[in-house]
């Protein structure tokens, strides 16, 4: 077994990562960039390490950085958790060559299953079924529209070769709408993976999104631990998980369980994967293949009392599997809840900000993972994932209801969450009779009413000032928290180690007002940035005429691309927005004469 293990990696993925690896003896490192010098899972780790001020996002990225850093730190193997380079076959091959463990599969099978392309075909071949849609990259639009009159049919999906995790994946209902869907799959495609190949699938209206746990070994033992429902999605982007699915019985979820064996099998898969479907009519259909740990990995371990991320580390260390398939026993029901900083109410904007005062809900069959504290601050660059809130009990109704309880007594201060928007949806017919709900996320006028004011902060009481204060140093880049004694007033002004952004030890937070939502300027002609981000695309100019609900502009932020629509129709005749400038919220987009005016 390993000894020490770098997390490549940061926030609740990474402190999940780091929790395995104490309890298993093995000592942590982590790494994380100049914005989350004060992040938790720096604190959390052994060692920590900066990989330096670059811009925030590429550090995480830098593959030669990483790989420095575990050499320096004596480091065996390094798990990437999710996302950053957890899917790149690239990453895994130079920590090989490097002589450090990838904690996840060979290069090869994440080669294989990262093109989805790649993988349709080799399932096809494996005997495994897949939507009905090409195999290969489509050229154009044009090709596109051939082979969907010809083999598909419309609707269709439009989807990134190299995408996952909603990114890459656009809707064409018909002819009209299969220019746009191409090219903003291709255009995310190409931003989030390198990749601007598409590829073209039968779009299914409404199925059940369910995917089912895997795990394997480098003895040839390949097992499932059931499967998991994750309908309830947002931009194609999961919201809420359960396990196990509500429609799915002993027989499907055996014949679910094999098709996810046999396409590890197919690949030589070693570690903790998932087999992603699609549940249509009792036919279960092969999406896509996760090559890691998934978000919503805590379902399951709290249905099978199985750790997913020990058991992925036991695999790369070259032990066996724990269990067999027929110690697998699912007991009881899950539910998953993605805490995100998002504004359900206007169709689930990035919301990032500073958090005020924290309290995590807890109680029986209650789990939070998360990857921020008091005073601590979901930064735009990044995921707006706060947590996960996850609940067990003996079953899906009792479940439900103590996840109403957990969301009541989650507590964050100032800062936007889906916590109106889970209390809302887990309260409704729909959900209790195991629908997926899309009907509801896509239903503007009733998101709306979700709509609500962050809590204002508590006013903090005077405290008496106390000696002892607490500061983080860097040494060769490596991170050091030190505390400093000394008579009262000895503080010595800057941010002092804490919880992701805490008030300094010996010190009251300062008293702040509650912020007032802000509408933006220019009045009811002006459009104001519901959001902070990046203006990628202008698709407007000054003194155009252009209809309310005409999109705009699209801006990225907390890797989602978010579309702006006209508020009223009009003439434009302010555009103070620049492709591949920020923006922040609150800013002035568009200002467009009433017609009346002209």
């Amino acid at each position: 077994m390993f000894s020490k293990v770098l997390v490549a990696n940061r926030g609740e993925i990474a402190i999940r990562i780091i929790r395995a690896l104490e309890e298993m003896g093995i000592s942590s490192v982590a790494v994380y960039s100049e914005l989350d010098r004060d992040a938790l899972h720096a604190k959390r780790a052994e060692e920590s390490y900066n990989l330096g001020d670059g811009p925030a996002s590429e550090n995480y990225l830098d593959v030669a950085k990483i790989l420095d850093t575990a050499k320096r730190c004596g480091a065996e193997a390094i798990h990437p958790g999710y996302g950053f380079l957890a899917e790149n076959a690239a990453f895994a091959q130079a920590c090989e060559d490097a002589g450090i463990v990838f904690i996840g599969p060979p290069a090869s099978a994440i080669d294989a299953m990262g093109s989805k392309t790649k993988a349709r075909e080799l399932m096809k071949a494996a005997g495994v079924p897949i939507v009905p849609g090409t195999t290969e990259p489509v050229a154009n639009p044009a090709d596109a529209l051939k082979i969907i009159k010809a083999e598909i049919g419309f609707p269709v999906a439009v989807k990134a070769a190299g995408g996952g995790g909603g990114k890459g994946f656009r809707v064409a209902l018909s002819q009209d709408e299969l220019e746009g869907a191409f090219e903003g799959a291709s255009r995310e495609g190409e931003k989030f993976f390198s990749d601007g190949t598409v590829y073209i699938e039968r779009y299914l209206p409404d199925p059940r999104h369910v995917e089912v746990q895997i795990l394997a070994d480098r003895h040839g033992n390949v097992i499932h631990l059931g499967e998991r429902d994750c309908s309830i999605q947002r931009r194609h982007q999961k919201l809420i998980e359960e396990s196990p699915a509500p429609i799915v019985d002993e027989k499907l979820r055996a014949h679910i369980g094999s098709i996810g064996v046999e396409a590890a099998r197919a690949v030589d898969y070693v570690g903790a994967g998932t087999i992603e479907g699609l549940l249509q009519d009792g036919e279960y259909f092969f999406l896509e293949m996760n090559t890691r740990v998934q978000v919503e990995h805590c379902v399951t371990e709290m249905t099978t009392g199985i750790d997913i991320v020990k058991e992925g580390i036991r695999a790369a260390a070259g032990e066996p599997l724990s269990v067999t398939q027929e110690q697998v026993l699912l007991r009881g029901h899950a539910i998953e809840c993605r805490i995100n900083a998002e504004d359900a109410s206007k169709n689930f904007a990035p919301a990032p900000g500073k958090i005020g005062r924290y309290r995590e809900p807890s109680g029986p069959g209650v789990r939070v993972d998360s990857g921020v504290g008091e005073y601590g601050e979901v930064s735009p660059m990044y995921d707006p994932m706060v947590a996960k809130l996850i609940v067990w009990d003996s079953d899906r109704e009792q479940a439900t209801r103590r996840m109403l309880r957990a969301l009541e007594e989650y507590e964050i201060e100032e800062l936007k969450t889906l916590i109106p928007f889970h209390k809302a949806l887990l309260a409704t017919e729909q959900w209790a009779k195991g629908e997926t709900c899309r009907d509801l996320v896509e239903d503007r006028k009733w998101l709306k009413q979700l709509a609500f004011e962050p809590v204002a902060p508590a006013q903090a009481e005077d405290e008496e000032a106390k000696v002892e204060h607490s500061y983080t140093v860097e040494v060769s880049g490596k991170r050091f928290d030190v505390r400093v004694i000394g008579p009262p007033g000895s503080y010595v002004a800057g941010p002092p180690a804490g919880a992701n952004g805490s008030a300094p030890a010996g010190r009251a937070k300062p008293k702040r007002a509650a912020r007032s939502s802000s509408g933006g300027g220019g009045g009811a002609d002006t459009l104001p940035s519901p959001l902070q981000g990046n203006m990628w695309k202008v698709l407007v100019n000054k003194g155009d005429t252009v209809q309310e609900g005409q999109l705009l502009c699209i801006i990225e932020a907390m890797k989602m691309e978010n579309e702006i629509t006209a508020h009223k129709s009009g003439v434009i005749v302010e555009l103070p927005i620049t492709e591949g400038a920020p923006i922040a919220a609150g800013a002035p987009i568009v200002t467009i004469s009433s017609p009346a005016a002209e």
